[in-house]
């Protein structure tokens, strides 16, 4: 866990070491007051001991601000040093002035065991997140439903997953919008994320893939503060793929035609049979997608308050522009707000929080990325003369038609919650959480005939047009009872509550073909043909009780158990409840008197901690175990629409769960200005929900439903932070002296590990082509590429079966795993007088997808990386790739399937650079006070620079062939008033 200083720690803390300060301050003064009042030697005495209190300030301040950060665990809080579980944490200070939408892109390497994955370089694109390991087998890839998700929780309200997006999966990877989208990162306070069975489990059926926690800005006590934060930020591509110009494509074209006996090119042969240009060359990479995207984020907050009531309103707006070339623009809009009061006796406490967002996204229909890198280098110029769109006499796929054809969303969101809490008796609270969560969300994909060739003869009656919309309404209601019990060295901390969610979600879609004009693309009534599609209307109520109870004595020995039973609408009647519980105990052997002597002269803290328990998921959709029908268009007996069974009933529909196991061991060394975190861990996810094979004869492939297929996360993860260099030293006499330097530093790296322990009939099943057991579940099955055979000419693959055929699957026997075999990060923050300096370098040893995987056969007339020049030939026996000739196509098209396509794709990456200075203000009591509190300049960097041997555009990106993520440069400002 990533250690906190002051100034990202809790107000709670904050208030006590300022109360702590100023009591130590008086005392500095009383004895101040009491030299000058006694006789040299006394006043020595006394200045000595003054001193002293002075450092001990410091200490207070340096020790406290460790130990007293306080963890958001969800339903509770808890001491960093007093925690069970696993709780990672990043605060405002590493989210603050970073060019990007999400949240999620400033948490990239910060966290142990927390992977993070951008989908895409188009703006308001998804994350993959994966919180130790994924634990089912339902993915994006194979179910709507993606099993790996975590619960996001903002100010204790859930806000479910990815936007329904069914016709965005053409830009944006896998159709996923990240539910975190609609929160501007400058409103968010900090971002935790709970790992294990003890700070998981109390959410019951949530919580096996991990939650993730947003808690945004609350107001501050003082006087009238406003805040004005801005910055503007240029965007680029960046590819490790160096491609063929001209002259070394067209000899590779030529080859190909010569292998064929091919001495008069075809008509069709544009590029090199004279009909272009021979001399032209074109990085249509950098034409096309290598545009600057710019981007803009302006933020403007005021707070304030008094001993009892604060408040905070934030007003932000963010724009971003593509790298496609188009006037295509993501826009968000945000509005948030906090109201705290908390009376004087401070037994009656108020929050409310709201926060209101629009998103408008406006992009290509179609990412283009793939052609940019495929286009002839010696393909025509995009425009004529007169600035249209050119066609070269109908030679020519011009890409930047693709461009009348958009994909649009709006999305809007309301998020309000309101927390109450009164102490009836001492220590016993009572609590209300309550919140609701509105969203809107429609999409567009417009493709008008003007896409195509204008010598096709296309009119609008060809032009189509798809829309989707969505709304969804959850409110959530959790009262809570807590006491807290003291007596000697004996403290039990209680808590017992309840929870009741309500969803109400729906869904529509329709579809237009052939239009009388494209003025009518978004009056779908206007279209000649009309598809509605189901109207779907879904309702998911969710009801549990939970409680935890933890215990400390002595404030070295904490048991924690938590517990929660959980029902929920979206399982059969069989199995509508399901129990989740876990232990987690803490040893603080840093107390023992055994190790007063050490702990005072390098060990200043030790914690031993293990948890054990389990946790369920329910993230599978809605009605997935009854009888449900669809509507038929095509099934019409006299004007009536027939209805088409689509699921089985499946009465024992139930919860995916996982059980979790940690051990893990925390030290703190020299004053802990050095701490170290290693932990293991172990889960095991069962109960798997997957397509069951059913006969042919039932009208259905299969049902969904539980096997006791097993899914083993095990793995090691090492944190580690320090402060070299502090910017207050003391001296040998106690005395303090100001050091205009400052050196944090911090350091993270995970090793997990994946596999597939059970599964039950998975030999005779279509899931046979997928998994092995004992292997991860993120392999592929490929063939193994023995070489090129120098007597044919062809790739030549190992026949496992020996039947002298090369067929799938009985010659798919090589494994591969494209996954992670370790990641981290490397963090520094320099500090000296004005200026600061941090830099984030994010590391990853992996596995994945190569360029082999979708490059077409070198010769076709089709663009390839500089590594496709290596043509076997009988000058060349060595050369790695075929050229294309007439029998050529079967023969690739099984080494796109071969271990060929799977090659390493580590990396390390010069993740975030910030460079700032904060600019002198003369606030003092002479002369003329300046209004302006604070100002700073600050310029930042985002994926500035990657190391790699990766062949392909991006090792991080796992969508080949769409646009990954951008290098960002960013300058802004920030002035308080």
């Amino acid at each position: 866990m990533k250690k906190s200083y002051i100034g990202i720690g809790s107000i709670s803390c904050a208030l006590m070491l300022t109360v702590a300060s100023a009591s130590l301050q008086a005392q500095k003064r009383r004895s101040s007051d009491t030299i000058s009042r006694n006789s040299p030697t006394e006043a020595a005495i006394l200045r000595k001991k003054a001193d002293t209190l002075s450092s001990s300030r410091f200490a207070i301040e340096k020790t406290g601000s460790i130990e007293e950060v306080v963890l958001n665990a969800g339903y509770y809080k808890v001491k960093e040093k007093e925690r069970t579980g696993s709780i990672a944490k990043i605060s405002a200070k590493e989210i603050e002035n970073q060019p990007v939408t999400n949240v999620l892109s400033t948490a990239q390497g910060r966290m142990a065991g927390v992977s993070i994955t951008q989908n895409s370089g188009v703006p308001g694109g998804g994350f993959d997140i994966q919180i130790r390991g994924k634990n089912s087998l339902r993915t994006r890839s194979n179910s709507e439903i993606d099993g790996n998700q975590p619960l996001y929780v903002v100010d204790g309200v859930p806000i479910g997953g990815s936007a329904p997006s069914p016709y965005s999966g053409t830009i944006l990877p896998e159709a996923n919008i990240s539910p975190l989208n609609s929160i501007n990162p400058s409103d968010i306070e900090s971002f935790e994320v709970l790992k294990d069975a003890d700070a998981t489990a109390i959410y019951g059926s949530r919580g096996a893939n991990g939650v993730v926690l947003i808690t945004t800005k609350k107001g501050k006590r003082g006087k009238l503060s406003l805040n004005f934060n801005t910055s503007y930020s240029l965007s680029e591509t960046f590819s490790h793929l160096k491609m063929m110009d001209t002259e070394q494509y067209l000899s590779m074209r030529k080859q190909a035609f010569k292998n064929d006996g091919i001495t008069n090119y075809p008509a069709t042969a544009y590029d090199v049979n004279g009909i272009w240009d021979q001399k032209r060359n074109t990085d249509w990479a950098k034409t096309l997608i290598g545009n600057t995207a710019t981007g803009s984020n302006t933020q403007l907050s005021l707070s304030g308050g008094n001993e009892t009531t604060t408040f905070l309103v934030s007003l932000g707006h963010q724009e971003q522009t593509t790298v496609f070339g188009r006037d295509f623009r993501y826009k968000t809009n945000t509005i948030s707000s906090n109201i705290s009061h908390r009376s004087l006796d401070k037994k009656f406490m108020l929050n409310l929080s709201n926060l209101f967002s629009t998103q408008q996204n406006n992009v290509v229909n179609q990412d283009i990325t793939r052609n940019a890198y495929l286009l002839s280098p010696n393909a025509p110029a995009l425009y004529d003369q007169s600035g249209n769109p050119n066609w070269e006499n109908n030679t020519f796929n011009n890409p930047v038609a693709a461009y009348n054809s958009t994909y649009s969303n709006k999305n809007l969101q309301f998020l309000n919650n309101i927390s109450t809490e009164y102490e009836i008796f001492n220590n016993l609270r009572i609590k209300l959480n309550s919140g609701l969560n509105y969203q809107t969300f429609e999409e567009w994909s417009l493709r008008p005939h003007t896409i195509y060739n204008p010598s096709s003869g296309l009119t609008p009656a060809y032009s189509q047009a798809y829309t989707a919309n969505s709304n969804k309404f959850s409110f959530i209601i959790e009262p809570q009872l807590s006491y807290l019990y003291k007596k000697g060295k004996h403290q039990v901390d209680a808590l017992a509550g309840g929870t009741y969610q309500s969803d109400l979600t729906n869904q529509q879609s329709l579809q237009g073909y052939g239009f009388q004009s494209n003025a009518f693309l978004q009056n779908i009534g206007s279209a000649q043909t009309k598809i509605i599609s189901d109207m779907v209307k879904t309702e998911y109520k969710y009801a549990a009780v939970f409680g935890r109870i933890n215990y400390q004595f002595d404030h070295k020995y904490i048991l924690n158990i938590t517990g929660r039973r959980d029902g929920s609408s979206r399982f059969g009647p069989n199995n509508k409840f399901a129990n989740f519980a876990a232990v987690g105990a803490a040893w603080i052997f840093s107390k023992e008197s055994f190790f007063e002597k050490i702990n005072s002269q390098w060990l200043s803290f030790g914690k031993i901690r293990a948890s054990y328990g389990s946790s369920g998921s329910d993230n599978i959709g809605d009605y997935q175990y009854r009888d449900t029908f669809i509507t038929s268009p095509t099934l019409i007996y006299n004007g009536t629409v027939g209805l088409s069974p689509s699921r089985l009933f499946n009465p024992d529909f139930s919860w995916e769960k996982t059980v979790k196991l940690e051990t893990a061991l925390e030290l703190g060394f020299f004053n802990n200005r050095l701490n170290l975190t290693t932990a293991w861990y172990r889960n095991r996810s069962s109960n798997q929900l997957i397509g069951y094979q059913l006969p042919a004869v039932t009208g259905f492939t299969s049902v969904l439903a539980n096997l006791n297929a097993s899914v083993q996360n095990t793995g090691l993860e090492f944190e580690f932070s320090a402060k070299p260099i502090s910017n207050v030293n003391s001296n040998a006499n106690n005395n303090t002296r100001g050091n205009n330097f400052q050196w944090d530093t911090s350091f993270n790296i995970s090793f997990p590990k994946n596999k597939l322990i059970s599964f039950p009939g998975l030999e005779g099943s279509t899931y046979a082509n997928s998994y092995v057991i004992g292997e991860p579940i993120s392999i592929v099955k490929l063939y193994h590429l023995e070489g090129i055979n120098p007597q044919t000419g062809q790739y030549q693959f190992t026949d496992y079966n020996g039947d002298g055929k090369i067929t799938s699957p009985d010659d798919r026997q090589v494994i591969k795993n494209i996954g992670i075999e370790f990641f981290g990060g490397f963090n520094n923050s320099f500090t000296y007088k004005n200026w600061n300096l941090s830099l984030l370098v994010q590391f990853v040893k992996q596995q994945n997808r190569n360029y082999n995987y979708i490059m077409p056969s070198p010769g076709t007339m089709s663009n390839l990386p500089i590594e496709a020049l290596n043509v076997w030939s009988a000058e060349n026996p060595d050369g790695f790739y075929i050229s294309y000739h007439a029998n050529a196509t079967p023969s690739h098209t099984l080494f796109q399937g071969s271990d060929a396509t799977v090659s390493d794709a580590s990396f390390i990456r010069l993740k975030n650079l910030q460079i700032g200075y904060r600019v002198p203000i003369d606030n003092s009591q002479n002369g003329n006070k300046s209004i302006i509190k604070e100002a700073k300049i600050y310029f930042q960097g985002q994926n500035l620079y990657t190391w790699t041997r990766y062949f392909g555009i991006d090792p991080e990106f796992s969508s080949i062939g769409f646009l990954p993520p951008l290098r960002t440069y960013s300058l802004g400002m920030q002035i308080s008033f």
